[in-house]
């Protein structure tokens, strides 16, 4: 791969849809999607914003190795630059959840790591958002997020071709999911 240009886009999601985090996390919980204690802190956090405009945004998933790494591991901080180096944006905070409730179809076994900035919980742990389906029911867990943690390079991570500016309208006429 040389650029995201080789990428297609993956998935198409709203963002921008609740006013708050108590109504986004009463939306997880009536959806039947369960949130691990580390997302939860992440998501407590003022670093974790939630988007005032509704607005469309195409998300794209890769691997570390798909992004030129070998060996068995790649750091966070590798796998993020050489992304971006690739013209892949790092997504906000609020994808993770939003893709958790728009992918209820998600796999058994597939767990996609947001490819986003850590945010630290109030222990001061740095935590990053997984959208997961490890058989047990739909999840969104946070995990390790520091700089230097090794990551295997079978990952698959979310980024974003770009940030949106498409209006929130043209999601439910064109835009498939």
């Amino acid at each position: 791969m040389t650029s995201v240009s080789d990428v297609a886009r993956w998935k198409t999601i709203a963002i921008g849809t609740f006013p708050d985090v108590i109504t986004l996390l009463a939306a997880l919980s009536a959806s039947g999607c369960g949130v691990g204690d580390s997302a939860a802190a992440a998501i407590a956090r003022p670093a974790f914003t939630l988007s005032g405009v509704r607005t469309v945004v195409a998300l794209l998933t890769v691997s570390a190795a798909e992004l030129g790494f070998k060996g068995e591991t790649a750091s966070l901080r590798q796998i993020y630059e050489r992304a971006q180096q690739l013209g892949f944006e790092l997504a906000p905070p609020e994808i993770a959840p939003q893709l958790r409730l728009q992918y209820l179809d998600q796999p058994v076994g597939e767990f996609l790591v947001v490819g986003m900035k850590p945010i630290r919980t109030w222990t001061g742990e740095e935590v990053i958002l997984t959208v997961a389906n490890g058989g047990a029911g739909l999840i969104l867990i946070g995990q390790d997020g520091r700089a230097d943690l090794g990551i295997p390079v079978g990952s698959r991570f979310v980024f974003v071709r770009s940030l949106p500016t498409t209006p929130a309208a043209s999601f439910d006429r064109d835009a498939p999911g």
